[in-house]
């Protein structure tokens, strides 16, 4: 079976709203289920891929801080 899971999960949350996005992000994390991760990931390819460079150095200070208090 050859499932294509970027596309799968783009479809399903393609023509969504704001907050119903923010629920779906949300509802993955507070889960902490590993089955959720690939679809966090999508989405973040989604923002990445959609960020200008000052977004994306925005990010990766976030991410970098985020990790360090961990």
């Amino acid at each position: 079976m050859n499932l294509n899971l970027r596309h799968a999960i783009r479809e399903n949350v393609s023509g969504n709203n704001q907050a119903q996005l923010q629920e779906t992000i949300v509802d993955a994390i507070q889960s902490g289920e590993e089955k959720m991760l690939p679809g966090l990931g999508v989405l973040f390819e989604v923002i990445w891929q959609n960020a200008n460079e000052q977004d994306k150095q925005e990010m990766l200070q976030t991410l970098e801080q985020g990790l360090k208090q961990h």
